[in-house]
């Protein structure tokens, strides 16, 4: 999305001026690209991290609004900010172009907050359920808005521990992990042929529902037939 300047307000009278001279911006009558550049390329921890804490507009100036979330981004991406403010923002930030940001920032910390974030689309979930940090990976397919694709290849995923993958197979068996009866069942499966996968998991699924579950536990267990 291009960058424009705002547009200008309309000037306030001498007292409210005065009234909110100590909540002024500096910077609000910049452009935004100025702004932008500026905060992408600053050095300084604290400047950033008031523009990460700073409360955000109403939607309702909705020009104010897009410029607000247009310079978090900014401060998002800036690795000059501090590791603290980066993981505020990656747990409190609904916006995708900063959590994008934050979805690759070289912190563990910051990118297992943002696989926390309920807000995440989905596309950006699934991003973090293949990381290279186990944590990462396990609390982004426990995410409720991790696609059914990405739980199918989290459960066939070797590097996943046994706890992550009984979780993935209780969907569609347990009342309160509901799903659609193939795609669920799919995904038992695949945790049964997981070689990570628990004995204790696999005693369960040896009584699944689903013939091609039980399948899959006897192929494990080289009892197949």
């Amino acid at each position: 999305m291009p960058m424009t300047e705002e547009t200008p307000q309309p000037a306030q009278s001498e007292h409210a001026q005065s009234g909110n001279e100590s909540h002024a911006d500096p910077t609000e009558h910049e452009p935004l690209t100025v702004t932008y550049e500026r905060l992408r390329h600053s050095e300084d921890p604290k400047e950033l991290g008031e523009f990460a804490r700073r409360p955000l507009p109403d939607r309702s100036d909705a020009a104010a609004f897009s410029r607000a979330t247009a310079l978090l981004e900014a401060v998002a991406g800036n690795l000059h900010t501090d590791v603290s403010d980066r993981v505020f923002l990656a747990e409190t930030m609904p916006f995708p172009n900063v959590l994008v940001k934050l979805s690759v920032d070289p912190d563990p910390s910051v990118r297992e907050a943002v696989a926390k974030n309920t807000a995440d689309k989905n596309w950006l979930v699934g991003r973090l359920t293949k990381d290279d940090v186990d944590e990462i990976r396990e609390v982004a397919l426990r995410n409720p808005n991790t696609s059914w694709k990405m739980r199918m290849e989290g459960a066939e995923d070797p590097r996943n521990s046994a706890d992550i993958l009984d979780y993935l197979s209780r969907f569609g068996a347990d009342d309160d992990m509901p799903g659609p009866a193939v795609l669920t069942s799919m995904i038992r499966r695949a945790v049964a042929l997981n070689p990570n996968t628990s004995a204790d998991t696999l005693a369960r699924l040896a009584d699944d529902p689903s013939d091609e579950v039980r399948h899959a536990v006897e192929r494990r267990n080289g009892t197949a037939q």
